[in-house]
């Protein structure tokens, strides 16, 4: 027999629920201590009611415990109805329960029964209007508290609200559809994902929210754009099916029987809520239901109502963690017209056509890298040559401490051009020693030292950067003995870090 403990917490560490925790073991004949696990689970509410206590949110969240063992579960309509009448079972003002509320409290609102959805596995909870004889509570937020209480969050716009009042609650209708489109999506979305980039694919985190969606998938590299327009590509064939999108009530056994995909970590009852939509096209779904999953949320009727699936960015949120953004119906159709203004304005300004904008562009940027190139070869020309320097430092080709040496400080060269210029510079010397100080538009100062082959036994490119770096008011800097750069932020003393090195070659 295996333990309650350990049965439980399978279920409440990792989401593994106890029928299939029994399912696992009746092969084996191994049963499981229903009594322990009971009082695992007795054991652990009565460990969180205590753990509450405290201050601020932690405080306000005692007082769910009490209501939900007074008057119960709520009672869930939401998925058949955005309209529903009920009775006021407990109000919650500033953190505690009240018997009334008046115009503009701030208020908490349980209520029997109820269509607005509670925010859990990503989808934001409902809004809209909760009213009665007399009085109107405006809801901003829905959640869910005290495992199965609704808990409508907001303000009384009008009256006096009791408990035990009779009341109308009307769910915002217009929010509610934007919803169910993008939690809809977040479905298409991972079943083509799993598609395209392998069965690896599996969803970490969601949050499906009125305006857009975001979705988190294990992977473990960038998703190409390539693939990403598949994925965008294979949603929306699933679109424009127009088809049905069923839900069916099962056990957690039947419904990963029949493919449905569970998600790890989440915790499932004795029935579970099977959500099918779309008919597959390619490879192993064709003519077979496309996605399949088990889902609390609320989804829309056809997949058509989904409008539109648009994607917009893959980005890294954690090791081996991928996040999609992405918009559906009217938010996707406005995201396309923007981007189709853009495009316009851009081959307008260049006097061409939109279709034509990408060649243009292209053709730019490399003339732009031809330009960026003779610029930088110039500068160096400019800098290796007379009246090139921004200071007064000695010219080019003088000797100190018994070797060659070309110290300037100049302008107009970027720090990525310093140490090519250095190197041109050890080429004019022969044999020696080149510094040249770049300054900055911010004022901060960039040095390179170089160091010719036949001298790195005697000097280190390192250890005299780090000299003039001191002068410029920085510190360390680094490179090879032959090449090293350091900066600092005075680039105003460019000549006293030149200066600094020739002292240094000179005391050698």
């Amino acid at each position: 027999m295996l333990d309650g403990e350990t049965a439980f917490k399978l279920y409440d560490t990792y989401g593994f629920p106890l029928d299939l925790t029994q399912d696992a073991l009746r092969q084996r004949n191994i049963s499981v201590d229903l009594a322990g696990f009971t009082d695992a689970m007795e054991r652990q509410k009565a460990e969180a009611r205590a753990h509450w206590a405290g201050s601020g949110e932690a405080a306000t969240e005692t007082v769910w415990f009490p209501i939900r063992e007074k008057v119960g579960a709520t009672d869930f309509l939401g998925y058949e109805t955005e309209e529903a009448e009920g009775l006021i079972q407990a109000l919650v003002k500033d953190g505690k329960t009240v018997d009334s509320a008046s115009q503009s409290d701030a208020v908490a609102v349980v209520v029997n029964q109820t269509p607005f959805y509670g925010e859990s596995g990503g989808q934001m909870g409902d809004t809209g209007v909760i009213s009665g004889d007399g009085f109107s509570v405006e809801v901003s937020d829905t959640q869910k508290k005290a495992d199965g209480l609704f808990v409508h969050i907001g303000k009384v716009t009008s009256g006096t609200v009791s408990t035990g009042a009779a009341v109308e609650l009307k769910v915002d209708h217009a929010r509610r559809s934007k919803l169910r489109a993008n939690h809809s999506a977040t479905h298409l979305i991972h079943e083509a994902l799993r598609e395209v980039l392998g069965t690896h694919v599996a969803q970490k985190g969601s949050l499906v929210a009125p305006d857009r969606l975001r979705f988190d998938i294990s992977h473990n590299k960038p998703i190409s754009p390539e693939e990403l327009e598949d994925v965008e590509r294979m949603a929306n064939e699933i679109v424009v099916q127009n088809s049905p999108v069923t839900t069916r009530l099962m056990s957690v056994d039947d419904a990963i029987a029949e493919g449905a995909m569970a998600l790890f970590g989440e915790k499932y009852g004795d029935e579970v809520r099977v959500v099918s939509m779309g008919t597959g096209l390619h490879g192993a779904r064709a003519n077979r239901p496309y996605s399949v999953e088990l889902c609390g949320g609320t989804h829309v009727k056809s997949t058509g109502d989904i409008g539109l699936v648009r994607i917009l960015s893959d980005s890294a949120v954690a090791a081996g963690v991928r996040r999609i953004e992405a918009l559906t119906g009217e938010a996707a159709r406005r995201h396309l017209d923007e981007q189709d203004k853009r495009l316009k304005a851009a081959a307008a300004t260049l006097k061409i056509s939109p279709a034509d904008v990408p060649a243009r562009v292209e053709t730019l940027l490399e003339e732009r890298k031809k330009l960026e190139k003779e610029l930088s070869e110039a500068r160096k020309k400019l800098a290796l040559g007379a009246g090139t320097a921004v200071s007064d430092a000695p010219p080019a080709n003088e000797t100190v401490g018994g070797v060659g040496f070309l110290g300037k400080a100049v302008s107009g060269v970027a720090p990525k051009d310093l140490k090519p210029l250095a190197d041109a510079g050890k080429k004019t010397l022969g044999s020696g020693i080149v510094v040249f100080v770049g300054a900055g538009e911010d004022n901060k100062a960039s040095v390179v030292v170089g160091v010719t082959d036949d001298l790195t036994g005697r000097f280190s490119a390192i250890d005299l950067v780090r000299v003039a770096s001191a002068a410029l008011g920085g510190q360390g800097g680094g490179g090879r003995p032959d090449m090293a750069q350091a900066g600092g932020p005075d680039a105003s003393k460019a000549d006293d870090a030149i200066a600094a090195v020739r002292a240094a070659l000179e005391a050698a």
